[in-house]
């Protein structure tokens, strides 16, 4: 959409006088839906939209899923027990898996910031139930036992035995929380980023009779 003049123009940004340009009002995609903000437009310049920049910087970051944390563990020779306590967590969280993380975009003169870090992170445990955990979760250590994680845990009540491969299929998705500002805007822009699934084994204990 071509921008509008604004009738009451507010002072123009630092570094540009009324003689360079002016404000508008916009509307225009943004996340799925629409945006409407004034924006400066320099006079002779290409409206340039600072959503657009926002979508680059964010490119910039190269952002990743998490790396799983989990007890028990995955692996062919790596079993569970129903019933006793699954520990997840942020394996070696960094910048690019759980943020804070910043990166910026520009054209023309107009420059855009944007900031993003993850809100929280979804567990689809295989068995038919989700957990929503904030912050990177308890990295499970053996003086910990059996007790449940203070931060993000889950219990299996079935063996995976009748899963696809034997094992629970675990994900994480991780909601993305970025806010952008620059040329005259700001905003959220919001997605999820997901692991590859991770088998995890559940069995039952049995106990021998003499």
């Amino acid at each position: 959409m071509t921008p509008t003049q604004l009738e009451v123009q507010p002072p123009p940004p630092a570094g540009q006088t009324e003689d360079d340009g002016a404000w508008h009002y916009c509307i225009f995609p943004s996340g799925g839906g629409t945006y409407a903000g004034t924006a400066w437009v320099e006079d002779g310049r290409t409206f340039i939209d600072p959503v657009v920049l926002a979508q680059r910087a964010i490119a910039a970051m190269d952002l990743d899923p998490i790396s799983i944390g989990i007890v028990p563990e995955s692996g062919p020779n790596r079993v569970g027990l129903v019933g006793l306590p699954v520990w997840m967590w942020v394996d070696g969280p960094t910048d690019d898996t759980f943020g804070p993380v910043t990166a910026s975009a520009s054209e023309g003169s107009v420059s855009v910031t944007a900031t993003g870090s993850v809100s929280n992170i979804v567990w689809n445990m295989g068995d038919g139930t989700t957990v929503t955990c904030t912050g990177e979760g308890t990295p499970y250590a053996d003086h910990y036992g059996k007790q449940d994680s203070p931060t993000c845990g889950h219990r299996y009540e079935q063996m995976s035995t009748d899963q696809p491969d034997g094992a629970y299929q675990v994900t994480a998705t991780s909601h993305w929380v970025v806010e952008w500002t620059g040329g005259g805007q700001s905003g959220t822009i919001e997605f999820d980023l997901t692991t590859d699934a991770l088998p995890i084994r559940i069995g039952e204990a049995q106990v021998l009779a003499q």
